[in-house]
């Protein structure tokens, strides 16, 4: 049933975002494995004069109140990219999305799921999905699997109530992204190693490390890679040239050229692979607070990530590429160089791969190869709309 206690509100502005985001701060820090993140970047990403998405999405944002008092927030956006895809990779016409959902109780989170559904119907959509907050390469899903550790850099953390709630609204799931947890303090199994040091051999293939020195360029050969490599994956919507060097310039404080790596074929770059020191470790010693002496244990931190776990978000192989032996020998040449380097710079002991799409058969292979193993699930839903 209904609260008609419960107000949704559309909010505008400086002073609007900044409620909409100690909201969601406020929500997460109930949770015993969350980290709170930087209010900073939180702001910025909800920012249109800031975040290049809002070069090609429309949004609105929304806060629900019961007695003036907020109790959950929510976003309707539509990323205009999205539209022109194909409808059989998840978006494509009619669809829009729903992010930053968060609700202290059932009764609000209906609420502000329709409100983002009138918001949506509105604008001309048919379907809503979500949640996506708000990019599709920000933070997709609902966190359905794995509440009970907390997450690592640049991951949602959601409430497992979360799912009943908006499984109870009519939504169905469209599609599961998996994180696989791998244990990277021993040698991988001998197939695996033997199919390394075969590509060790093969003078045809380089693989090295980025040269932060020319980021600029190295962030336009990688994301160029992403763009072909992901072109027909579920969800995809390429980067723009403005979110290209918008990217390049939020990652380059956490990127240590040694364990980001880019494969070369004849001397030509064909796939790459991210690793980021899961600065959530020092986040939640700070609180998520630069001042008064958050930035300094951040920033000593982040030159030498001693002990730290690693996190694989992004890796990537041209298409042409796709199903040939190669393409899973060149992951398993970065996967090895990096859990080299990593444990034997940082010491580190636990790195996560992902996300991965379920129906990504090639990349769960090579996951499973490794004996890495799912600890993470996230959801991503969808309803129909239309009156």
């Amino acid at each position: 049933m209904s609260d008609a206690n419960v107000v949704i509100e559309a909010v505008e502005g400086k002073k609007g975002r900044a409620e909409f985001v100690d909201i969601g701060r406020a929500l997460a820090a109930r949770e015993p494995h969350s980290v709170p993140q930087l209010r900073s970047e939180q702001l910025e990403l909800v920012d249109p004069g800031k975040n290049p998405f809002f070069g090609h999405a429309s949004h609105q944002l929304f806060i629900a109140r019961r007695k003036g008092r907020p109790v959950g927030r929510i976003s309707a956006h539509i990323d205009h990219l999205a539209l022109e895809l194909p409808r059989e990779q998840g978006f494509g016409p009619g669809a829009g999305m729903f992010g930053y959902f968060d609700a202290e109780d059932e009764d609000a989170a209906h609420a502000l799921l329709a409100a983002a559904e009138r918001w949506l119907r509105a604008q001309g959509m048919t379907r809503a999905i979500g949640p996506i907050s708000m990019s599709i390469w920000e933070e997709p899903g609902l966190l359905v699997k794995g509440q009970d550790h907390a997450p690592l850099i640049m991951m949602g953390h959601h409430p497992a109530v979360y799912r009943q709630w908006i499984e109870s609204a009519g939504y169905v799931r469209a599609k599961t992204l998996l994180t696989y947890d791998l244990d990277v303090s021993g040698d991988f199994p001998p197939l695996v190693r033997r199919i390394v040091q075969s590509g060790q051999r093969n003078k045809r293939i380089t693989v090295r490390p980025v040269d932060t020195k020319r980021w600029d360029e190295e962030v336009e050969v990688i994301l160029s890679i992403l763009n072909d490599a992901w072109s027909n994956n579920w969800g995809f919507v390429p980067f723009t040239s403005e979110e290209i060097a918008y990217a390049g310039k939020k990652l380059k404080p956490i990127i240590h050229e040694e364990i980001n790596l880019v494969a070369e074929l004849d001397g030509r770059p064909v796939a790459f692979m991210l690793t980021f020191p899961d600065v959530n470790r020092v986040l939640r010693k700070v609180n998520g607070k630069l001042f008064p002496f958050g930035w300094f244990h951040l920033l000593r931190w982040m030159r030498k990530p001693i002990g730290a776990d690693m996190r694989v978000p992004l890796m990537g192989v041209l298409k042409e590429l796709h199903n040939s032996r190669l393409a899973s020998q060149l992951a398993f040449m970065m996967i090895s160089q990096i859990r080299d380097t990593a444990t034997r710079l940082y010491g580190t002991q636990r790195a996560e791969i992902g996300w991965i799409l379920d129906d990504n058969k090639g990349m769960m292979a090579i996951a499973d190869a490794i004996e890495s193993s799912v600890n993470r699930e996230y959801a991503i839903y969808e309803r129909p709309i239309a009156v």
